[in-house]
């Protein structure tokens, strides 16, 4: 069985661009390889966090995983912190890289500007450390989106280099895209990716949102003057974005939800995307609730570290006999 590996911030709540773009999409790949799924804490400590804001998201980010339907008899779920593997190779990672790649990293440029000489090391070493928390676990395929596809990139090119060092050590990944909803959108802003960072509270729903910010959420989202619900990404990104949202919460292709609007305008269309959102997050919020505060989750995130170790453990041991690091 082939294996994937992704890791996702505690940075904050999940939106509802995340579990359509990523998560929802994780749920039928537990059936089909083996997933380990990674809550990389090391990596949200790139930027300054508060401590007991962490430890809450760490938190909340495990149930969200769960509350969407992975299964932990399936699948392995962990904290990246508690396997120590994840930073020890992804030193190696930072030694086997250039300083010229590193600086040309997109999401380096982007969150150092400006900033003069206050930029975080780990800004900088963020992409190898992602590499090392990849080939820990011979990963095969990584669901990613356009965002890091750079990232993965560098990661392939990491262990190519390494592998040509120090021999047949690591399995090159793939990056492997969902067909569609890759790239949700922000109510407010058609063009721009829906983000929980957004200042604007309105351009993005998350996951706990109830169902009066919902529906108020998507009543106020930005559409266009004609109110033709049509889905046509260039002339029509607001709306074409709606109505993806629309299709993958309900499973109605984008034919389908024209042919159900035609001379309806938009808030009609709005109203019953609302109902629609809120009917799918629905389950997920109450199985969240379960969890969130119960011992059950501990349960299952200590059984993923252990089993997580496992494997990367024995990875990172061939690594560094491989260097020279290990005593036989």
């Amino acid at each position: 069985m082939k294996t994937i590996f992704s890791g996702i911030q505690p940075s904050g709540i999940m939106t509802l661009g995340n579990y359509l773009g990523a998560m929802k999409h994780f749920v039928p790949l537990q059936d089909q390889f083996n997933c380990f799924y990674c809550i990389v804490d090391q990596h949200a400590i790139t930027v300054p966090q508060e401590p007991a804001v962490l430890r809450e998201n760490i938190r909340r980010l495990a149930a969200l995983y769960l509350s969407v339907g992975l299964d932990p008899n399936k699948m392995t779920l962990f904290v990246q912190s508690e396997v120590p593997a994840h930073a020890k190779l992804g030193w190696i990672m930072l030694c086997t890289s250039y300083l010229g790649e590193l600086e040309r990293m997109t999401q380096f440029k982007d969150k150092s500007d400006g900033r003069g000489e206050s930029i975080p090391g780990g800004l900088l070493a963020y992409p190898p450390l992602m590499a090392a928390d990849i080939l820990l676990y011979s990963t095969d395929f990584v669901p990613v989106g356009e965002d890091q596809k750079q990232h993965l990139e560098l990661t392939r090119d990491l262990a190519a280099r390494f592998n040509n060092r120090y021999g047949d050590i690591f399995t090159i990944p793939e990056v492997r895209l969902p067909e569609t909803g890759a790239r949700i959108m922000s109510l407010a802003e058609g063009t721009k990716k829906m983000s929980k960072s957004d200042p604007n509270q309105g351009a993005f729903i998350s996951m706990l949102d109830d169902a009066d910010t919902i529906t108020k959420k998507i009543k106020r989202a930005q559409t266009d003057s004609d109110s033709v619900v049509r889905y046509d990404k260039a002339e029509k990104p607001a709306v074409s974005n709606l109505m993806t949202i629309y299709s993958l919460c309900s499973g109605k292709t984008l034919d389908e939800i024209e042919a159900m609007y035609e001379g309806k305008g938009y808030g009609a269309f709005k109203t019953e995307l609302a109902e629609v959102v809120v009917e799918t997050l629905r389950p997920i919020q109450e199985r969240f609730e379960q969890l969130f505060h119960s011992s059950e989750l501990d349960d299952i995130l200590t059984a993923g570290a252990e089993k997580a170790n496992k494997v990367a453990n024995e990875m990172l041991y061939k690594v560094e006999k491989a260097m020279g690091m290990a005593r036989i």
